[in-house]
């Protein structure tokens, strides 16, 4: 992977671009909400792509914020190619997982970018046979093994869908890339 002064300003850009956007929602009333996912209903399929850059309120992207900022970090200590397909296969998985079995209602947010990173650094240091990635696995998994929680139905306004999806595309990105 690149430098740590590339990867830091990459997770400093994507963090003033959702900050940017979240700005711009409050602004024009959460209309941009719009282009979050609606399960089963086709116009909404391409959303899968825009969701993940959404979100309710400030608070909700602070939520989200820095566990995605240092899961993405972690994540890419495996190098560019993994940390990609890792970021695809979160993005992919975890919206088509919603759009399919989600319930019906507008499901937005990086939490399911936050799942699916979580769900590929607690499975690929396993899969990597190195130590340095077993040691992320492994403390990933003890500071934050409580997340799993979130892919429970535990409250009607959370998007237990994204979490649950975007987790089982991490783990298939580690499964498949984390050697």
């Amino acid at each position: 992977m690149k430098p740590l002064s590339f990867q830091i300003r990459v997770l400093l850009t994507l963090g003033a671009l959702l900050i940017v956007i979240e700005a711009a929602n409050l602004l024009t009333g959460n209309s941009l909400n719009q282009f979050g996912v609606v399960p089963r209903t086709l116009s909404t399929l391409p959303y899968i792509f825009t969701a993940p850059f959404l979100h309710g309120t400030p608070t909700h992207l602070m939520a989200n914020l820095l566990p995605l900022l240092l899961f993405m970090w972690l994540t890419m200590q495996w190098g560019k190619r993994t940390f990609i397909i890792a970021t695809f296969s979160a993005l992919i998985i975890g919206g088509l997982g919603v759009w399919l079995f989600g319930r019906t209602a507008t499901h937005i947010g990086a939490s399911g970018m936050v799942y699916g990173y979580f769900g590929f650094l607690v499975l690929a240091g396993f899969r990597s046979n190195k130590v340095r990635y077993l040691l992320i696995s492994l403390v990933v998994a003890a500071l934050y093994g409580g997340m799993l929680v979130g892919v429970l139905p535990i409250s009607k306004f959370i998007s237990f869908e994204y979490h649950l999806f975007g987790f089982i595309g991490g783990l298939f990105a580690a499964w498949h890339w984390a050697r």
